[in-house]
């Protein structure tokens, strides 16, 4: 899912997000990634910060199972090295282990 390909304000891009999640969820997805950028400078970027905050709140409430940060998605990391385990396809992805922090993965 990406967020950013035509440079959204902040607003416009929770809504796509919103609306992707809810979409992936109907067609039986259990994890998404998402793309949202760092920031045309690299230097964090309002839709990435929006998009991780609205996407801890929906874990919080329980909408959502959970996410790992670009920079977190690694096999180092625990929640990733388990998601790789229960879903092996994922050792495929392109951006991981790359500390890329313009993506997000979602467990819906």
């Amino acid at each position: 899912m990406n967020l950013k390909f035509d440079r959204p304000p902040v607003h416009v891009a929770l809504l796509r997000l919103e609306a992707e999640l809810e979409s992936a969820r109907r067609a039986g997805e259990s994890v998404v990634k998402v793309v949202h950028g760092y920031g045309s400078s690299g230097e964090g970027g309002d839709i990435r910060i929006a998009v991780q905050a609205r996407l801890g709140e929906l874990i919080s409430v329980g909408r959502l199972a959970g996410c790992v940060f670009g920079e977190d998605w690694a096999k180092s990391d625990e929640t990733t090295w388990r998601l790789l385990r229960e879903q092996p396809g994922l050792k495929g992805d392109p951006d991981l282990g790359r500390g890329n922090r313009g993506i997000t993965i979602v467990l819906l």
